[in-house]
C-alpha cells in the first residue's frame, strides 16, 4: 500500500509539471500504432492553425489510461482531451474528472452525429460527456476466404461447416474451425444475449444467474469439448495467432484486429456472429462509441482551444481519414453515407453486426460485474465449476461488489 501511495504521489507530481505549459494541448488515447500516426498528423495539421500552441498525443493501454487520467485530473492536471471507450464515462463522472461538453456545442453540431443503430455520443445523468469519432469496438465473425466463401448464418450451420472443413483433406493445415478469446467474459457476452439474457437490468443490477447465462456457457464449453471445433484452451493471443497462421478458419474479434489480418495477407470477410438456433436470436456483442472527453480542469483559452480541437478531430473529414485507413465506422451521419463507407464490404458487414448489438452500459457497476464474472466463468473451462454453479457464483459476487462499493 505504501509503495502504491508513493507511486501515486510521484505520478501526480510528474503530471503536474505540465501545468505551467499553458499553451500545450495533450491528447491521451489507446489507439493502435497505425491510428496513432494518423492522430499525430491531424494534430500537426490543427497545430498549423494555432501558432504558439503545442499539440501532442500520448498512448496508454486502456486500463492504465483510465487510472492515470483519474489520478492526474484529481491532482489538477492531466491531458486536455481523453480518448477512449464509453465505459469510462460512469467512473469519470462520479469522480468529477471530466466536464459536461454540451455548453460548448451547438444543436446543429450535435445533430450531425448518428443516433441509430446506437447513439454515437454519450450522455450520462442528463449531460454530454463524450463526443465520438467512431462507433463499434464490437465483436464480429471474421473468416478466412481461403476456407470459407459464404459464412454460416446459424450456429448449427457453423458447427456443420466446421466439421466438414476439419475433415477436408485439402485443408490439412487447419486445426480448428473457430477460435476466439472465449474465456474472457467480454467475448462471451454476445452468446448470453443470443440466448435471451443480459448482464444487468434497467436498475444496473446484475442478471447473471439466469438460464441464458447457463446455456451460453454450456454452449461455448460444448463447442470445445463435444463438437471439438474450437480449442479446449484459448486466450486472445492464442486465438489471434491461430487465425494469422491459417490454423483456424474463423475467429470472433473486433475492428482493432482487422488491419493486422490484412497486413498478414489474409483475405478476410466480416459477418454477424451466427444466430442461435434454439432461440432464433442473433448474438448481441456490446457496441461502444469511442471518442473524446474534456478534462474537468480546463478553463479560459485552453478550454476554447481544446473544444475547437475536439470539433476538428470529430469532423467528417478527419473521421474519414481514420475510416479509410482503419475500417472504423464513423460517428457522423455525413461520413456514414460517404462512398468510403458504402463501397467497403468490411465496413458494411460490420455495420450489420452493430445493428443487432447492444450499447455498452456506461455505469460504474459494469466494472464490478466484469470483475465478478471472470473467476467463476473461467472455472467452467477448467472443470472447476458447472455452468449452473458459475452463474450463481457470478451473481453473488457481483451483488457483493456493487453493495460494498456503493456503501
Amino acid at each position: 500500500m505504501r509503495k502504491f501511495l508513493i507511486f501515486t504521489i510521484v505520478i501526480c507530481i510528474l503530471l503536474a509539471c505540465g501545468r505551467n505549459e499553458e499553451k500545450r494541448i495533450v491528447v491521451w488515447h489507446s489507439m493502435r500504432p497505425d491510428a496513432t500516426e494518423i492522430l499525430k498528423e491531424q494534430l500537426r495539421i490543427f497545430g498549423g492553425r494555432h501558432p504558439g500552441w503545442k499539440f501532442r498525443e500520448l498512448f496508454y493501454a486502456p486500463e492504465t489510461a483510465r487510472t492515470n487520467f483519474i489520478i492526474s485530473a484529481i491532482g489538477g492536471s492531466g491531458p486536455a482531451l481523453f480518448w477512449g471507450a464509453s465505459d469510462n464515462i460512469g467512473p469519470f463522472v462520479e469522480l468529477e474528472v471530466i466536464k459536461p461538453i454540451e455548453p460548448y456545442l451547438t444543436e446543429a453540431f450535435l445533430d450531425s452525429f448518428i443516433t441509430d443503430p446506437i447513439p454515437a455520443n454519450t450522455w450520462y445523468k442528463n449531460h454530454l460527456y463524450q463526443i465520438a469519432d467512431r462507433v463499434g469496438n464490437h465483436l464480429c465473425l471474421v473468416y478466412n476466404k481461403k476456407y470459407i466463401q459464404n459464412p454460416p448464418k446459424t450456429m448449427s450451420k457453423l458447427i456443420e461447416m466446421g466439421k466438414d472443413l476439419l475433415e477436408n483433406p485439402d485443408f490439412e493445415k487447419l486445426e480448428y474451425a473457430l477460435a476466439w478469446n472465449y474465456t474472457e467474459p467480454f467475448f462471451a457476452i454476445p452468446f448470453i444475449g443470443g440466448f435471451g439474457g443480459w448482464i444487468m437490468d434497467e436498475n444496473y443490477q446484475p442478471t447473471l444467474n439466469t438460464p441464458a447465462t447457463v446455456k451460453a456457457a454450456k454452449f461455448i464449453y460444448d463447442l470445445a469439448n463435444v463438437e471439438k471445433i474450437i480449442p479446449v484452451e484459448s486466450d486472445y493471443e492464442t486465438a489471434n495467432a491461430l487465425f494469422k497462421d491459417g490454423l483456424t478458419a474463423m475467429i470472433i474479434n473486433g475492428p482493432w484486429s482487422w488491419n493486422t489480418y490484412l497486413e498478414n495477407g489474409i483475405d478476410i470477410g466480416i459477418a454477424r456472429i451466427p444466430k442461435i438456433d434454439e432461440t432464433g436470436l442473433w448474438p448481441t456483442p456490446i457496441i461502444s462509441p469511442l471518442g473524446y472527453s474534456l478534462n474537468t480542469n480546463l478553463t479560459g483559452e485552453k478550454l476554447e482551444i481544446a473544444v475547437e480541437l475536439l470539433k476538428f478531430l470529430t469532423s467528417t473529414e478527419v473521421e474519414l481519414v481514420f475510416t479509410k485507413a482503419m475500417a472504423t465506422v464513423p460517428s457522423r451521419k455525413e461520413a456514414l453515407e460517404d462512398p468510403i463507407v458504402k463501397n467497403n464490404d468490411l465496413l458494411r458487414n460490420s455495420i450489420t453486426q452493430i445493428e443487432v448489438g447492444r450499447p455498452m452500459p456506461v455505469v460504474t457497476e459494469l466494472r464490478w460485474i466484469w470483475d465478478a464474472m471472470r473467476p467463476a466463468y473461467q472455472g467452467i473451462f477448467t472443470g472447476k465449476y458447472t455452468p449452473e454453479q458459475a452463474a450463481n457464483m457470478m451473481q453473488e459476487l457481483a451483488v457483493k461488489l456493487i453493495k460494498e462499493n456503493r456503501q
